[in-house]
């Protein structure tokens, strides 16, 4: 059989975030198979609620574990390496990553309690991993991480650029700038087959900015306020952390840290080497006591992360600060879709004190770390691939990135998750289309999406919930009373008196007239129960509840 290059997405295409991708080389069926990241999402309280963590199902990838020759991290975000400790204990295989973030996989299998032998720590090109059919090299990008790459996958069938997360940036404060001479290098020295690049800003009209233009803005804002400045990114961008604190002190502030993951970044970014310098910081007992002008806080939470320090600051006290009127805090951010409620109830909560909130809206205070639309083109310009994968974006985002190759003569298709692709011919062909699904972190178990949790939390919250307690007698007959416990309904309804009283009477009647074959069968009984319930709740308050019934049945001596 004629042997094909195949490309799988399991997470992140069509979706931003859980990112995980597949490359096989090999006969139909029978391909070697390697892995690019392992990331998760994170749980909502409207479609997810009590979730901490969603991950791609890795089912498909556990089938044919014998065919997985290793996994490859492009950086360190968790939509990129997060699921790698919950996982890895499922797939078992070598992982490779560059130092800074190998250190990252490393805490997160560390703290899974996976072992850490098979992760390998590898330099940037020219080094090569050759995992089965694949040559790997690891291409320094900028990004709004340090040290994110893209991976040369060099295959039988050509040449693949998977570009991972990045921008076009030539000083990007920490971490690597993008390097035009070390791309035109790797464009011209073998011919590029496929392309699978970011989509997430092919809408954004204006070439990408540099992180280095934002050290004056950010200086300028923290010179001019008056009383404590509080400023929040996310805790992975080292550069916005440098930059930020640098702008404090030369302010004639002093800086503390607050959040757990902030301060492990910058930690790991100092002992890796990723991180050359970073302003001495204080603690929080030392912020407090402080005249407000001379501290600036830099903390977690820019996503409106309930346990997180913004969220917990802008509901009051929290290690010994409070936040006061006059005040300034400032999202050095952009809010991702879906998060905008909760960023919204930190702002409100925060003007309720007297705070000053500042966004980013305005451009002056944060640069997105993905490539906008005239960057996407200027990359196909130099690579000139013969295929072009648009990944890492919503349906929308793939297909107008695709519309962009199209528009160049390049064939393209908009794989989304669960679609093979074979890369071999010079157009993508559909080949098969793979169950993909969703794992959540519920705690700390890992649930199917499908397992039905979920779904019941959720009904839950939309119906309330009533349990309803009956005795059978040793003669097998019901008990005249039936004892109902209601959650989440209203008290009183309709008929203007309690709504548990209401329910109990309607099921004594029915427990009086019932006949002996409904009360001899639990499955009949426990039916009729739970209909009799919803019914009188939809009656009295307009829901229908969740019911559950419970039947105990006395020995005769």
């Amino acid at each position: 059989m004629a042997e094909r290059l195949i490309y799988l997405p399991l997470g992140g295409a069509g979706e931003i975030g859980m990112n995980a991708y597949v490359y096989g080389y090999g006969e139909p069926g029978r391909e070697r198979l390697i892995l690019v990241d392992l990331g998760v999402t994170f749980g909502d309280m409207d479609s997810a609620p009590g979730i901490d963590l969603i991950m791609a199902d890795p089912g498909w990838l556990e089938d044919n574990r014998d065919r997985l020759e290793a996994i490859f991290i492009t950086h360190g975000h968790e939509d990129h390496v997060g699921a790698l400790g919950l996982l890895y204990g499922r797939l078992k295989v070598p992982v490779y990553a560059r130092r800074f973030t190998g250190t990252l996989a490393r805490m997160k299998m560390e703290e899974a309690g996976q072992p850490t032998d098979q992760l390998r720590i590898v330099a940037a090109r020219p080094e090569i991993v050759h995992a089965g059919p694949f040559d790997v090299q690891f291409v320094p990008l900028s990004h709004s991480i340090p040290e994110s790459s893209a991976l040369v996958i060099d295959t039988p069938a050509g040449r693949i650029v998977h570009t991972g997360d990045f921008k076009l940036d030539g000083t990007p404060v920490v971490g690597e700038p993008f390097d035009p001479i070390l791309w035109h290098e790797i464009a011209n020295e073998r011919p590029v087959k496929v392309l699978a690049c970011d989509s997430t800003n092919v809408f954004s009209p204006n070439p990408g900015r540099s992180e280095a233009m934002l050290a004056n803005p950010l200086l300028d804002f923290v010179v001019a306020q008056k009383q404590m400045v509080v400023a929040t990114t996310f805790a992975s961008n080292v550069a916005r952390l440098k930059t930020l604190a640098d702008a404090g002190i030369a302010a004639g502030r002093q800086i503390c840290l607050l959040g757990r993951a902030m301060r492990k970044m910058v930690t790991a970014a100092i002992e890796t080497g990723v991180l050359t310098s970073f302003p001495d910081v204080i603690g929080p007992e030392q912020a407090a006591e402080l005249p407000r002008n001379k501290v600036m806080l830099i903390v977690t939470g820019s996503q409106g992360e309930r346990r997180a320090a913004s969220m917990q600051l802008s509901m009051g006290r929290y290690l010994g600060i409070e936040l006061k009127e006059g005040d300034s805090f400032l999202f050095s951010s952009r809010t991702i879709p879906g998060n905008e409620r909760p960023v919204i109830r930190i702002m409100n909560n925060l003007s309720r004190r007297g705070v000053d909130v500042f966004d980013a809206d305005d451009g002056f205070y944060h640069v997105s770390g993905h490539a906008n639309r005239p960057d996407l083109q200027a990359v196909h310009d130099l690579l000139k691939p013969e295929i072009l994968i648009p990944m890492h974006g919503e349906h929308m985002h793939l297909r107008e990135h695709a519309s962009l190759g199209e528009a160049k003569g390049i064939a393209t298709a908009i794989a989304t998750n669960g679609t093979m692709l074979d890369l071999t011919g010079p157009a993508p062909r559909v080949v098969d289309d793979v169950a993909t699904g969703r794992l959540y972190l519920d705690g700390t178990v890992l649930i199917g999406a499908m397992d039905g949790i979920v779904r019941d939390r959720i009904r839950m919250a939309l119906n309330g919930h009533a349990t309803v307690s009956i005795i059978i007698d040793e003669n097998d007959e019901p008990l005249p009373d039936a004892w109902v416990e209601t959650m989440g309904l209203a008290g009183q309804g309709r008929a203007g008196v309690p709504l548990v009283r209401h329910l109990e009477s309607e099921l004594a009647e029915f427990l009086d007239r019932a006949d002996a074959r409904t009360v001899m069968d639990d499955k009949k009984l426990d039916e009729a129960i739970r209909r009799i319930t919803r019914n009188v709740a939809m009656d009295e308050i307009g829901k229908k509840p969740e019911v559950k019934v419970i039947i105990s049945r006395l020995a005769a001596d």
